[in-house]
């Protein structure tokens, strides 16, 4: 087995509440990092499983079964070249040269903030044009693939965990076999 990591950020539960690390450590959570940050609450999983997938399918069942609502997924699916430099391994100075078009052709322009001066990249289609051009490996793709997906499910609203896990684990078998 190997371990994934990722974060749900989750709402719903009082952090005052006496019982409320227990109530994530009792529903399966104890391979988390329990937060409550900027309003949220933080779970960040260092979770054992066969695929990424699965991870991220048994740890929501785990905190919804804790009686929490999952708000989303992590890590973000929006990125900047800083957080693109930091998962990729390469230099800001590079990816900005990839982003110019003067390192290599065809680079995904961004999707949000186009007009700041920090803009931001969809993951997705990063890491596959990283992959393309052999600087990232295909679970890369696979695991971006999976969060991008994860999130859209929990933006459609309550998230039923039997729900989630036939949708993730289809999707997983289509994004694994690219």
């Amino acid at each position: 087995m190997k371990t994934h990591e990722f974060a749900i950020i989750a709402s719903g539960l009082d952090p005052q509440a006496d019982d409320f690390e227990d109530r994530f450590f009792e529903a399966g959570c104890s391979d988390a990092t329990l937060s409550f940050q900027k309003g949220a609450i933080i779970l960040e999983f260092a979770r054992e499983a066969e695929t990424f997938s699965a991870a991220v399918i048994s740890a929501l069942s785990d905190v919804i079964s804790a009686g929490a609502k999952v708000e989303r997924f992590e890590p973000d699916p929006l990125v900047n070249l800083s957080d693109i430099a930091a998962r990729t391994g390469l230099s800001r100075a590079a990816l900005s040269l990839y982003a110019s078009g003067a390192r290599a052709a065809n680079f995904p322009p961004p999707t949000a903030r186009v007009t700041s001066d920090s803009p931001l990249w969809d993951w997705c289609l990063v890491s596959e044009w990283m992959y393309a051009h052999q600087k990232v490996d295909q679970e890369a793709v696979t695991r971006a693939r999976l969060i991008k997906e994860a999130n859209r499910i929990a933006e459609m609203g309550d998230v039923e965990p039997h729900h989630f896990a036939q949708q993730m684990s289809s999707s997983a078998a289509a994004f694994e076999s690219v």
